[in-house]
């Protein structure tokens, strides 16, 4: 028994035990926490009610999905209308999976991955698992036989198939620097440092990259001011309308998972992973039962980080109409990491893939470039603009 529970499965196994049951917590708390933001921004108080500072609210919550009546419309395809979810809950856990939580673990002698997974096509994993999150939404606004379900699913499937593209090129060109596909193998190239003290963190390298791929993952998770399938001004609750109870629940449960495992990959992309300079126990060589402990905190704390900016960003910035966000995708960022990619395979032909001054150089002419044009772009449509104006007043003049 001891030997299975000191192997690379029995690690496994109970990684994936805790992994599971604390990020049940995390998502309940989620919810929590985004009600205590919005209350901040708004200058309210938020949940305070249910226990001390209201922090037995996500339980009174909890119990009131389970316990409301679940209502099933006769209009729906039943089947699908359960299925969807289930899928949205499910899929949004499997990508922890292959996270990389805490290096290298000594145990009994030898080392093992603090990873449930650890796939040689690790990235191509959580993208193809990632990618399948939105079927859970096009399932529930087509098997609901509602209009609103159905336009916000038709809105789901045309983001989908619009940001994967930017977000897949923003992936190639960290695969192209990187040279891997392991998510550990990923991390470790960025432990080392610049000059003995700036870490190697993809960050510094592709920061244009990592902006456009954050802005990606938001309109993947349908997150605001990317929420456009489930806008209430206008489509009611889009795809979850004719949810309730438990069901309208592993809606918002999927989601905040979905968030947290977003929020896990592009901190091992860009941010090191479990890694933070100047820290002992948050390097390659710490394999202590401690130093693990540490590196899984250390991303922890990278994952808080970016929930509350993802919560920040929805109670901050205006949703964006249909129109500007197939605009933002097509005519912005697919040229912008075009662009990218192309300059990455250039630098990588000549050996300079990972210079901190060419990439960021590189960076920096797309961005210029793409500014201009937006520039342009906008002359040329307030130019047409003021002519319409002059034609119309001259006729209704006539």
């Amino acid at each position: 028994m001891r030997e299975f529970l000191t192997s690379q499965m029995g690690v496994s196994i109970m990684l994936a035990a805790v992994v599971f049951g604390v990020m049940q917590g995390v998502v309940a708390y989620s919810i929590y926490f985004e009600r205590k933001i919005a209350a901040w921004i708004q200058d309210r108080c938020g949940p305070n009610r249910v226990g001390p500072f209201g922090l037995l609210q996500p339980i009174a919550d909890g119990l009131k999905f389970v316990f409301k009546e679940d209502v099933i419309p006769g209009h729906v395809d039943k089947v699908l209308f359960v299925l969807a979810p289930t899928i949205m809950f499910v899929i949004a856990f499997l990508g922890l999976a292959a996270i990389p939580w805490g290096g290298q673990w000594m145990l009994d002698g030898k080392l093992v991955n603090v990873q449930v997974a650890n796939p040689d096509i690790g990235l191509l994993y959580l993208l193809g698992v990632g990618g399948m999150g939105v079927y859970g939404v096009v399932l529930g606004g087509w098997a609901s036989n509602n209009k609103y379900s159905f336009y916000g699913a038709i809105r789901a499937t045309a983001q989908m198939l619009s940001y994967e593209i930017p977000m897949g090129l923003c992936l190639v060109i960290v695969v192209l620097t990187m040279g891997s596909l392991r998510l550990e193998e990923i991390i470790l190239p960025q432990t080392e440092y610049w000059s003995g003290a700036i870490p190697k963190w993809n960050i510094f390298l592709h920061p244009l990259v990592f902006i456009i791929l954050f802005i990606t993952m938001l309109a993947e998770a349908n997150r605001a001011p990317f929420d456009l399938a489930e806008a209430e001004q206008e489509l009611v609750g889009g795809f979850h309308t004719e949810y309730s109870a438990l069901k309208f629940g592993m809606f918002f449960l999927g989601e905040y998972a979905h968030m947290i495992t977003a929020s896990a990959f592009i901190s091992v992309m860009f941010l090191g992973g479990w890694h933070l300079p100047w820290l002992p126990w948050a390097q390659p060589e710490a394999t202590s039962l401690a130093a693990v402990i540490v590196k899984m905190m250390v991303l922890g704390g990278k994952i808080v980080g970016f929930l509350f900016l993802m919560m920040w960003l929805r109670w901050t910035l205006p949703r964006f109409r249909f129109d500007q966000l197939m605009r933002l995708a097509w005519l912005g960022l697919i040229p912008m990491t075009l662009g990218l990619f192309m300059i990455t395979v250039g630098l990588l032909y000549f050996g300079l893939h990972r210079s901190w001054v060419w990439t960021c150089g590189g960076d920096a002419v797309i961005l210029v470039l793409t500014l201009m044009y937006v520039a342009v772009s906008r002359r040329e449509v307030s130019g047409r603009t003021a002519g319409m104006n002059v034609i119309g007043v001259g006729t209704a003049a006539g």
